[in-house]
């Protein structure tokens, strides 16, 4: 028996549901996804779109580098083409833990 260090997520994220981790609206998803060649969600036979982890870890680097560092969508799309080359995926971890623990030390001071 096998123990596992990671949970068991979800295979795929409905648009709606995306949209809410990142407190945003369906049509910013939807346009990053015609405008960046990186996220590439599955549709069902009805249409709907249903991104992986990989296409929400996508999406909140473009996010990341849109909104939170202000770089323009082209300069954005030559940033991401510059980490894929380059491999920079540990620095998005760190990116991420960091956070992760920073919502989870406002969230205390919340409740304190």
């Amino acid at each position: 028996m096998t123990l596992r260090t990671k949970p068991i997520g979800k295979l795929y994220y409905r648009i709606g549901e995306v949209a809410d981790m990142f407190k945003v609206n369906t049509s910013l998803i939807r346009f990053y996804e015609k405008e960046f060649d990186i996220i590439k969600p599955h549709r069902n036979s009805k249409g709907n779109r249903l991104f992986t982890q990989n296409d929400v870890d996508n999406f909140h680097r473009i996010f990341h580098l849109i909104k939170e560092k202000g770089y323009t969508l082209e300069g954005a799309k030559l940033q991401l083409r510059g980490k894929q080359n380059a491999g920079n995926a540990p620095e998005q971890e760190v990116l991420n833990r960091l956070l992760r623990i920073k919502r989870f030390l406002l969230e205390l001071r919340e409740q304190l």
